[in-house]
């Protein structure tokens, strides 16, 4: 029983998850990679108070970030993995000034969530997500970085896993950065394709569609995707965006692809309810949810739309495909 009582209280502790946030936020496994540092000589530079800084940077220790020395304390090869340049996007998803380590934050509200159903974002910042990543622009650099990163080891497989090469002009409806799309033209060269995307964000991706030489087989277009999109493609492809967003803006989202493409085909990219601590963070972020098969093929089912077929394009996603 005893053991039983010590795991709940190490899987219910806040210090552990907060100390290397604030430690990735303060920029620490950076600054001390190279040049070993006591707690007195840092605290200036941070602007915190050292002995603060200190029991803060003994905790590290005892984590195994970082490590004493005669010139102080020291990041070890286990704390570079949150330093910047570590090339994992932990130190994007852990800084508590970039999207996700800020919308995380909001866990602190999750009984508002459980509550109301709603998300926990606005109760912490007085406006949600998306009006906060429209306001600052960093913020929507860092979700930008996010999103690019954790399509980086998908892209191969979902070209892979599926037949691109049925369709003609494909829309990728809130395509980010636009790697996927490149990736799908590249492996097709008869294809063409289309993004859509928040102007911001959609500068990026002409910029990486420009980089892969493709410019003459696709286009750009900056706008949201609760507005009309472009019309008459082969197929609609909404890679991870429904799970962002409760019933009834996930039918509008759907409304606008049947709207645009009466024939053609929408393309839903989800995972299909795998992760329970990620159902919590659609929930908390965003007020949405990972869905099963048959509450997709619900959403559907009101616009016309009947699965076709559905594949598994990633350990973690499987891809819908619904045809009128």
């Amino acid at each position: 029983m005893d053991t039983d009582v010590q795991r709940l209280r190490q899987m219910s502790g806040l210090v552990t998850p907060m100390a290397l946030r604030v430690a990735v936020t303060l920029g620490l496994p950076d600054r001390l990679r190279d040049r070993p540092a006591t707690a007195h000589e840092l605290a200036p530079e941070l602007e915190v108070d050292p002995l603060a800084l200190d029991l803060l940077l003994d905790h590290l220790v005892t984590l195994g970030v970082a490590e004493p020395m005669g010139a102080g304390y020291r990041t070890t090869p286990f704390g570079a993995l949150l330093c910047v340049d570590a090339d994992n996007n932990l130190n994007n998803l852990l800084h508590q000034d970039s999207a996700a380590g800020r919308a995380d934050l909001a866990f602190i509200d999750l009984i508002h969530s459980v509550r109301t159903g709603g998300p926990a974002y606005p109760v912490r910042y007085g406006q949600d997500f998306w009006t906060d990543l429209a306001e600052q622009r960093h913020l929507r650099d860092a979700f930008d970085r996010q999103m690019t990163d954790r399509m980086r080891d998908w892209v191969p497989q979902v070209v892979r896993n599926y037949d691109w090469s049925r369709f003609g002009t494909l829309v990728d409806v809130g395509g980010g950065h636009g790697s996927l799309l490149a990736a799908i033209l590249e492996a097709n060269p008869a294809m063409r394709g289309h993004l859509v995307d928040l102007e911001d964000t959609a500068e990026g991706a002409r910029a990486v569609l420009g980089l892969y030489g493709l410019g003459d087989r696709t286009e750009v277009t900056g706008g949201s995707f609760f507005d009309p999109l472009p019309a008459g493609a082969d197929a609609y492809l909404l890679f991870d965006i429904l799970h962002d967003w409760d019933d009834e803006q996930a039918h509008r989202i759907l409304a606008r692809c049947v709207e645009a493409a009466p024939d053609g085909r929408v393309l839903v990219v989800e995972s299909l309810g795998e992760s329970t601590e990620f159902d919590l963070v659609m929930l908390v972020h965003f007020g949405g949810r990972d869905r099963g098969l048959h509450d997709f093929e619900r959403l559907a089912a009101a616009h016309g739309l009947k699965l076709a077929s559905v594949t598994q394009v990633t350990p973690g996603r499987s891809l819908l495909e619904f045809t009128r």
